[in-house]
């Protein structure tokens, strides 16, 4: 072989080694760092928005209890009581929040939700919310949409039917039911109900957990 052509092999074959080691560096380097936050990671993501849903206002300084819902969830309809006598206990002393979180395994939870989001529009949330869960029974499991209970629900509330039906049909709804959907993702939420207490995610055991933290934020306050 001759000289230059084994210098220019030797040469080569030192390039290939110097980019290998780079590359391996460079890997080394990109595992060893924490990706950078993605607009959507918990980091990033507020518990309540601005637009989120309030039941009850405790006024400034209030404990903020923050429920991620599903309507159909059968758990969620075992805490609706629950739920409610709380916020008849400690009405004005907390602020109370729902997010919506329709689960998929639901067929009518998204439905309900939009019912829910276009009610809001006519200052009828609570009244839709309240008629929701306390037939849960009646409308939850179906397997076709319940869509015409749910806009029988608005009747009986008095809405404004035509404005009801614009809501129901306008994306603008189903996109704020998935802005709490996505919210709730980005948290970390995967079942309903899920609470929060002054941002604080609660781990439940039993139904009397949720008192226990409201009480328990009120007293460090």
């Amino acid at each position: 072989m001759k000289p230059g052509v084994k210098a220019g092999i030797v040469t080569a074959a030192v390039v290939v080694v110097l980019m290998l080691v780079v590359f391996v560096v460079v890997l080394v380097n990109q595992n060893g760092k924490e990706p950078p936050a993605s607009p959507g990671s918990a980091s990033s993501v507020p518990v309540q928005r601005e637009n989120s849903h309030v039941l009850d206002e405790g006024g400034e300084g209030a404990v903020t209890v923050v429920e991620f819902l599903d309507f159909e969830c059968e758990a969620c309809g075992a805490f609706y009581p629950v739920v409610e006598d709380l916020r008849t206990k400690y009405d004005g002393k907390i602020n109370y929040v729902i997010r919506y979180f329709p689960l998929p395994g639901h067929l009518n939870s998204k439905n309900a939700a939009v019912a829910a989001e276009a009610a809001a529009q006519q200052g009828q949330l609570e009244g839709m919310y309240r008629k929701l869960f306390e037939t849960q029974t009646e409308w939850a499991e179906a397997q076709e949409s319940r869509a015409d209970v749910f806009r029988g629900f608005a009747e009986q509330l008095g809405l404004d039917m035509a404005a009801y039906d614009r809501a129901v049909a306008d994306p603008a709804t189903a996109e704020r039911v998935d802005l709490d959907v996505n919210d709730g993702q980005a948290l970390g939420v995967d079942s309903t109900p899920t609470f929060y207490v002054d941002g604080k995610k609660l781990q439940l055991q039993r139904f009397d957990d949720l008192e226990s933290a409201i009480t328990a934020a009120m007293e460090t306050q």
